[in-house]
């Protein structure tokens, strides 16, 4: 017990800890992808999933605390403030006087409507493809937007064409939009895309989001909308699917010219977000620190609002969760005396927007737009759809470049933010250091609050920290030989068994101190769900977003981690000096660790971007979803915090971000950059690279 008493006095002077000394622990293989049997485990084998557990109970948590205001005075002035919480956060772009400058590239004549398909600007240099679904009649029309959801051929997936033909053939002009990064705005045109995953992620490093994006883009639908003489301003409606009813979701609550929603297999809570398989354009960062769903569904009102779900859904689109949302935002609705105007609605029918639902469309439109009578006959439930080639905005693959996409507009942004950087005035170092801070949502002070020492085994110690943020942090400690003082904390976003026998040969015969670490969701602290869930998708995926939506971030989460590693190290040895040695995505948390904690440690960067400038798509998933940091390059980039981490910074076979290695030229390049943020900032450390 001497080694333990030792270990509280130096650790914990004011506040004893529990330690436990376990001599009876056996070393088992975990089943898992990434590990192997080749260096011993810390943490028991077939463990309970503690990711998965703690921020679902943490999302639980969130969802019981939430309540809405009970009077309507309150609520107003709670409403007032979420609607301007939620633009704010998503980065939502709102400019009616941008000019729409649409453009109609061909157009359609079919029985009782026809189609116009068209182009036009929804932001600054923005332009989105759609159609617009017209009736055969004069006169003044109402109006519905519709937003697609994860389908092949977006706005053109069948689903979509019969929305818009059926509320077409009903007497609404429809606008059938493709969302940013699907459809007609792909990367490579006529090539699907996925634009969550790391692709729609990237925006979030320039400061935005997918879903303000598509926010952004839907609100300008309205004002296209609007700007129609054959449409009745004063009767505009949205609806969408999957996660275009999410689009349709949130469009409704910011923007009060929609009378009437139909969400469809979309509503849940976003308490079921959390650990389960959603896309980056149904994130928003932060959102269950301040809101859940039933908030945002509160917004609509007084306006209809009506919610499709298929009693097929599992998950976070089931009926179950839909409920949870629809009975706590009813009181909201009561309150305006609108409790007609929020209605739901379960189908047997599959995930998508079928018919039996898009005769109930129609029916709830005319309710509540149209103001006839429930029950009027709805035409059009079981036409075909027409076909792409005479839905296409640009035929012959010769898309007009302005239809910026995803990837091009982060390269640009990015571009633009990094030339800002290089030519604006330095700031004070503390204030950048406490932005990056905020970025990384390390912002509380982490202590050590549990300390377990197992045997020994292979010649290394096998140590487990308990944190005051519930990390469980796995160490692997090999003491200095040769009377050396100094330790190198090794980590791999991979976890340790992912480390070259290579290079941890060279490590060992250094004679200094090691300690190997498995970090959040690495190695012994991995999820399974999550390893499940993310299998074709970039790793990460799933614990990245639950995070943020938590108001974290994985790399916060590892700064926090290496900081207890560190406190740990410098009380138990009193270590004069501690080298941080991480691969790729763990090593920018040893930098950022140096910046925001202001420890003196040396770093190590392997295999890691010298900027978070966006690249490349093809090889974009290089490094996983855990790397993203919302506003980092508004910050700064990386380049900048070498200069503010106040060390010596050495980067080995840097890359890009989408993993590509640099030339000859392109190491001078950002040597030279980093020299001058350097001299910017008066640091007189030097970043070296290796190729």
């Amino acid at each position: 017990m001497q080694f333990v008493l030792i270990l509280t006095f130096f650790l914990f002077p004011a506040k004893p800890v529990t330690y436990r000394q376990n001599s009876n622990h056996q070393a088992h293989v975990l089943r898992s992808k990434d590990y192997s049997d080749t260096l011993p485990r810390v943490l028991p084998d077939r463990h309970a999933d503690r990711i998965k557990n703690q921020l679902q109970t943490e999302a639980a948590e969130k969802f019981r605390s939430y309540q809405l205001p009970k009077t309507k005075t309150a609520w107003e002035i709670a409403g007032k403030t979420l609607k301007a919480r939620i633009i704010e956060e998503a980065n939502v772009t709102i400019n009616h006087k941008l000019p729409l400058n649409l453009k109609e590239t061909g157009s359609f004549q079919a029985a009782g409507y026809s189609v116009k398909n068209i182009v036009f600007q929804t932001r600054p240099n923005v332009y989105a493809t759609a159609n617009l679904y017209i009736p055969d009649a004069k006169g003044r029309f109402p109006a519905i937007i519709t937003t697609h959801g994860h389908w092949r051929g977006g706005r053109l997936y069948k689903d979509f064409k019969a929305v818009g033909q059926t509320l077409a053939l009903n007497g609404y002009v429809c606008l059938v939009i493709d969302a940013w990064g699907a459809g007609e705005r792909t990367t490579a045109e006529g090539k699907f895309d996925y634009h969550g995953g790391n692709l729609g992620a990237s925006i979030m490093d320039i400061g935005e989001t997918l879903i303000g994006g598509q926010i952004s883009d839907n609100i300008r639908g309205i004002d296209l909308l609007c700007s129609l003489p054959y449409v009745d301003t004063s009767k505009i409606g949205a609806t969408g699917a999957s996660g275009g009813g999410n689009q349709a979701m949130w469009l409704s609550a910011v923007d009060s010219r929609i009378k009437a929603a139909i969400p469809a297999v979309s509503v849940g809570t976003f308490e079921s977000y959390i650990m389960e398989r959603n896309c980056i354009c149904e994130l928003l960062p932060d959102g269950l620190t301040f809101t859940e769903e039933s908030g945002v569904l509160a917004l609509i009102a007084p306006h209809a609002l009506k919610l499709f779900n298929s009693e097929q859904d599992l998950g976070p689109f089931s009926v179950a969760q839909m409920k949870r949302s629809y009975y706590n935002a009813r009181p909201v609705f009561a309150l305006y005396g609108a409790d007609k105007k929020l209605a739901y609605e379960a189908f047997k029918t599959p995930h998508g927007y079928s018919a039996p639902m898009r005769e109930q469309m129609i029916e709830w439109f005319n309710q509540n737009l149209k103001k006839t009578a429930q029950g009027a006959p709805v035409k059009g439930m079981q036409t075909d759809t027409l076909p792409d080639s005479k839905l296409l905005v640009y035929p012959n693959g010769n898309r007009d470049p302005k239809v910026e996409n995803i990837a091009t507009y982060c390269k640009n942004k990015g571009a633009s933010l990094r030339k800002a950087m290089f030519n604006s005035a330095a700031a004070a170092p503390a204030s950048k250091i406490a932005g990056l801070s905020e970025i990384l949502r390390s912002r509380q002070q982490v202590r050590i609050t549990n300390l377990t020492i197992h045997n020994k085994e292979s010649g290394w110690e096998r140590i487990v920290i308990e944190t005051s943020d519930n990390q469980l942090i796995p160490l692997l400690y090999r003491a200095p030989g040769n009377d050396s003082r100094r330790f190198i904390i090794v980590s791999d976003p991979k976890g340790k068994n992912n480390i070259s026998r290579a290079r941890l040969n060279e490590l060992k015969a250094s004679g200094d101190g090691l300690v190997l670490v498995d970090l959040l969701g690495t190695g012994e602290c991995s999820s399974p769900l999550a390893d499940t869930l993310d299998e074709d998708l970039p790793r990460f995926h799933t614990i990245a977003r639950s995070e943020l939506w938590l108001g974290k971030t994985v790399l916060g989460q590892w700064v926090n981690a290496l900081d207890a590693v560190n406190t740990f190290l410098k009380s138990k040895f009193k270590a004069p000096q501690i080298t941080l040695d991480g691969r790729a995505e763990t090593a920018l948390a040893g930098l950022f660790y140096a910046v925001v904690k202001n420890h003196r440690v040396h770093i190590v960067l392997r295999d890691t971007p010298v900027s978070y400038l966006f690249d490349r798509q093809e090889t974009l998933n290089n490094f996983s979803m855990a790397i993203h940091l919302p506003g980092f390059l508004v910050w700064g980039d990386v380049s900048l915090a070498a200069a503010l981490s106040k060390t010596d910074v050495l980067f080995i076979h840097p890359v890009t971000m989408s993993g590509t290695h640099l030339n000859k030229w392109q190491l001078n390049k950002y040597a030279g950059e980093y020299k001058l943020i350097a001299r910017k900032y008066n640091m007189q450390y030097k970043t070296r690279f290796i190729n």
